[in-house]
């Protein structure tokens, strides 16, 4: 992430617009808070990883720390420009543009990051009206309703001469058909509201709670890079909502910590900085390339993503990366080579790929499966398999596979992989 001179100053600015202290703040970064004056007059350079922290504790993105909002804007503008598909605009000019029109430069990203949500809203939508049985219940009421009062008011409207006590009847009919389809109504709008309220508290579901849990802490536990560290977390664990949730945030946390302990931050960090392979990283330390995964993408401040699924291919763990959706519930793009991965198991599977986004990103990929049999000969099989997403520079040369999120909501046309017609309109 590139840094000017101005960082520092940003830094105290925010801070100032908080009511912070420098040692409130130092204590929040994890730093002295003389380092920290010395940050503030511009007189250190922050790494990436101290900078995150303070952006943390600032609630603000680390980038605009940064580059300052100038450069987010242009960043934005970039972003925007890449999903405008063959229509490019000229990149060359975008500083032009931010200096000379600063405001239609806001608007066109502002335009650019609701385009954004929205995609990301569909693709919500999608998994729940899928997945969520009382919504298909309400549903399936308030249509039912719907229907019966259109199916009585039409024999009304279209036959001239009806008994008048047929008439009364079907009057009576309309009218017990029109409050079930208010009662239906009611009760679908409570559930959705309810439903809202639930999911900003981290209710929607046990894995969703421990992903919120994790995304809140920057995906890295930091206490367990030191000895004890366990306990706390597992305090802190016992504030989520579902007993559930609560056991899935345990497993994970002890499977933190082995991580921790085989691959020490320091040497981890060598090594992969030296190797860069996470199967020779994971012959160095000893263990199974999907730890090595797990820990790759937890690092503080890593922006790999990263899904692990079981053997029946249903994702256990979400780490999105930026501009790469992942489905909440269901099925996955079957084109993921995750899926692929699943089926040959040991074998790494690397491709570069591009989902079906506005933006035409890619990504590289690298999969894995490891079986494990915890019976022994008499027992099944039970496949795990994790997916490293992180982003790819454009390469000429190398043509991405074409993949989306799950069917219903991807608008590739002619995919050979496709289970179920796309709610979206065909087409790039």
């Amino acid at each position: 992430m590139p840094m000017t001179a101005l960082t520092g100053s940003r830094v105290r600015e925010r801070r100032q617009q908080l009511g912070l202290r420098q040692a409130d703040l130092a204590r929040a970064a994890g730093i002295s808070a003389s380092y920290l004056n010395l940050i503030e007059h511009n007189r250190r350079r922050i790494g990436g990883e101290v900078l995150s922290r303070l952006a943390l504790a600032l609630k603000i993105e680390a980038q605009t720390l940064s580059t300052g909002a100038e450069g987010v804007l242009i960043e934005d503008l970039r972003a925007a420009a890449a999903s405008a598909g063959d229509e490019q605009p000229e990149l060359d000019r975008v500083e032009d543009l931010v200096g000379r029109y600063p405001g239609w430069a806001r608007m066109l990203a502002a335009q650019h990051r609701r385009v954004g949500l929205l995609e990301r809203t569909v693709t919500a939508l999608n998994d729940r009206l899928t997945h969520d049985t009382h919504l298909s219940q309400a549903l399936h009421e308030v249509l039912s309703a719907v229907s019966a009062v259109r199916s009585t008011a039409a024999i009304l409207a279209e036959t001239e001469d009806i008994d008048p006590d047929w008439r009364a009847r079907f009057h009576a009919n309309i009218h017990a058909d029109s409050e079930r389809l208010a009662v239906g109504a009611e009760a679908l709008v409570a559930y959705l509201d309810a439903a809202s309220e639930d999911e900003e508290q981290g209710l929607a579901a046990p894995q969703e709670e421990v992903e919120g849990w994790l995304a809140g802490r920057g995906w890295h536990l930091a206490e367990l890079e030191e000895p004890g560290g366990r306990a706390v977390l597992e305090a802190e664990v016992e504030h989520l909502a579902s007993e559930a949730g609560r056991a899935m945030a345990r497993d994970w946390i002890q499977r933190a910590e082995a991580d921790a302990a085989a691959m020490p931050l320091e040497p981890f960090r060598a090594a992969l900085r030296t190797e860069g392979d996470p199967v020779l990283v994971a012959r160095q330390f000893g263990v199974g390339v999907l730890a090595t995964f797990r820990r790759m993408a937890t690092l503080p401040g890593a922006i790999a993503g990263l899904v692990i699924c079981d053997g029946s291919g249903t994702l256990v763990f979400r780490k999105p990366p930026e501009g790469f959706l992942l489905p909440r519930f269901g099925a996955a793009c079957p084109l993921w080579p995750l899926f692929e991965a699943l089926a040959r198991p040991l074998s790494p599977i690397e491709a570069v790929v591009e989902p079906a986004a506005r933006t035409r990103r890619r990504f590289r990929t690298r999969a894995f499966c490891e079986p494990r049999h915890p019976s022994g000969f008499s027992g099944p099989e039970l496949r795990e398999a994790g997916m490293l997403i992180e982003p790819a520079l454009p390469d000429p040369a190398r043509e991405p596979r074409a993949v989306g999120t799950s069917c219903r909501i991807c608008p590739r046309a002619g995919c050979p992989a496709r289970r179920e017609p796309s709610i979206l309109l065909e087409g790039e």
